[in-house]
């Protein structure tokens, strides 16, 4: 099943899911790939045959041309990607213990959130936040840059949708905040301080495509993430914007100094579920290829000599 099946327009809040379903690009346009999903003035509704009820997403609505360049007011693919993982490996997997063949199979396992604290950088909608808070995840944070149209969204997303009518367990996270966080930069009394290495796992959706940015994503990473062997940070990021701009996150000199991390797996997927390696420096692809393609990167703590 195509990644963005799940994923449709909605008009206003509220709206019957039998009504929207026809909205899905992936049903008007099956030979297209969107990799971008939203509209200021609509709701976007996420459905999935495990969930109890489909979840209703609300984005925001930037207030000036700063805000709008985040890109925030969209769901991306990486976002669908990284929560249909969460759910396999948290909920198919671990609680209905299905069988995954074939190059899936090389993933099982590594995304299970159950009883653990959970802290997505960059969320948008946080939609992978809010499926970890509805599978088990003991703790859950969700952070974007500070600006308030996003938090607020923020927050009605998670309000909306992190209830016990919507989990498939019966039960959510009781622990779950939305918190304003620039990158790299940690003031006092701004909430996340307190949280240094609190984090078993660390969520990045497409925040690569900015390479200025890159030094203070992997320090916010190394902030928040534990100090542990078992801690993990996973990466999702789509090809959309140029494999370039994106590749420099990945180098391992600066992932050691900058996050004190290091690259455990990596691969490539695409919207089908098709997987092969990861490479840094290739020719790049024409722009309706790149925008089916997506990075999957799970890092783990260096371990440093003592």
């Amino acid at each position: 099943m195509s990644l963005i099946s799940r994923i449709a327009l909605a008009g206003a809040e509220g709206t019957d899911p039998e009504d929207f379903l026809s909205q899905s690009l992936g049903v008007v346009f099956p030979d297209d790939v969107t990799n971008q999903h939203g509209d200021p003035d609509s709701w976007l509704v996420y459905t999935s045959p495990h969930l109890p009820r489909p979840l209703q997403l609300r984005l925001c609505q930037p207030g000036d041309d700063a805000e709008r360049r985040l890109f925030s007011h969209f769901l991306w693919n990486s976002s669908l990607l990284l929560a249909e993982l969460i759910e396999r490996d948290s909920y198919l997997i671990s609680e209905k213990g299905t069988a995954v063949e074939g190059d899936e199979a090389k993933s099982v396992g590594l995304f299970d959130v159950r009883g653990r604290r959970t802290v997505e950088l960059g969320a948008g909608t946080a939609l992978p936040s809010i499926m970890g808070g509805l599978l088990g995840a003991e703790e859950v944070l969700v952070t974007d840059y500070p600006a308030p149209p996003l938090i607020e969204a923020l927050r009605t997303n998670v309000e909306k949708n992190v209830k016990v009518e919507m989990s498939p367990l019966g039960r959510v996270s009781l622990d779950v905040k939305v918190l304003g966080h620039e990158w790299g930069t940690f003031p006092e009394g701004d909430g996340v301080t307190v949280k240094r290495h609190a984090f078993d796992r660390v969520l990045i959706c497409d925040c690569l495509w900015m390479p200025w940015q890159h030094g203070n994503l992997q320090r916010s990473v190394d902030f928040l993430l534990k100090q542990t062997a078992e801690a993990r940070c996973w990466v999702v990021a789509g090809f959309h914007t140029g494999r370039a701009k994106m590749a420099g996150f990945f180098d391992e000199e600066a992932l050691r100094e900058e996050a004190g991390c290091e690259i455990e797996k990596i691969w490539e997927q695409d919207c089908d579920g098709k997987q092969r390696g990861w490479v840094k420096d290739q020719a790049e692809e024409d722009p309706g290829t790149r925008k089916r393609w997506l990075v999957v990167a799970v890092l783990k703590r260096t371990q440093r000599e003592t």
